[in-house]
């Protein structure tokens, strides 16, 4: 990932944080004929740091082209949003600027490797749905827990996915929100995507580049 000193994450908790805002992550391996294969799976990054735990369909034909240790790319991308150059205060000055994409984005590289185990797995999906449930009930509602379902239903369930491990070597985080402009032009930005923005993306660029400017 190309990341520019200013745009760079370089704090573990902040970093986690977007992990766990987003709870997903492309994982990105090669298959057997030299082409990439990707698939959108629910993720969590352990507190550690060291692995991210994950799981998809035994359906989806892509775990039958993990070997254990197979190299991997795990990509958790955050709010992104178009920036106009209309919003920039320095637009009325020289007129010397240019559209641009505002993000932010974490990508895990290491090694990757399938498990087949029920119990594996049942602590994986309950640890992944207490984490989400936890918000739930935070926020007033009431929590749901694996063990809710019936023991042999939920059974069934866990044959019918793999357990994803990624045993994580590098992180690489950046973001991405106007940070090498001038307070006005970033201030113009924030009030551009809250004007025409229509997108939850939008508006989440919008409050992080808001919080910036506020510190």
């Amino acid at each position: 990932m190309y990341v520019p000193r200013f745009n760079a994450l370089d704090g573990v908790p902040e970093i986690q944080s977007l992990v766990m805002q987003v709870g997903s992550a492309q994982l990105v391996t090669t298959g057997p004929d030299g082409f990439p294969l990707a698939s959108m799976l629910p993720v969590i990054w352990e507190p550690a740091g060291s692995r991210l735990v994950m799981h998809m369909a035994r359906a989806n034909q892509h775990w039958k082209a993990i070997e254990p240790d197979t190299p991997a790319l795990a990509v958790v991308t955050g709010p992104e949003a178009y920036v106009s150059p209309a919003w920039y205060a320095t637009k009325a000055e020289h007129g010397k600027v240019v559209p641009t994409w505002n993000y932010s984005a974490v990508h895990f590289t290491g090694r990757v490797t399938v498990n087949h185990d029920a119990d594996w797995l049942h602590e994986a999906v309950s640890w992944l749905t207490d984490l989400h449930e936890a918000r739930r009930e935070s926020a007033g509602f009431e929590a749901w827990s694996v063990d809710d379902a019936p023991e042999k239903y939920v059974a069934g369930q866990l044959r019918a996915i793999v357990g994803i491990e990624l045993v994580v070597e590098k992180v690489e985080a950046k973001a991405k929100y106007s940070q090498n402009r001038s307070d006005a032009d970033r201030a113009g930005v924030v009030a551009g995507l809250r004007a025409e923005g229509g997108r939850r993306g939008e508006a989440q660029v919008a409050d992080r580049m808001a919080d910036d400017l506020g510190r």
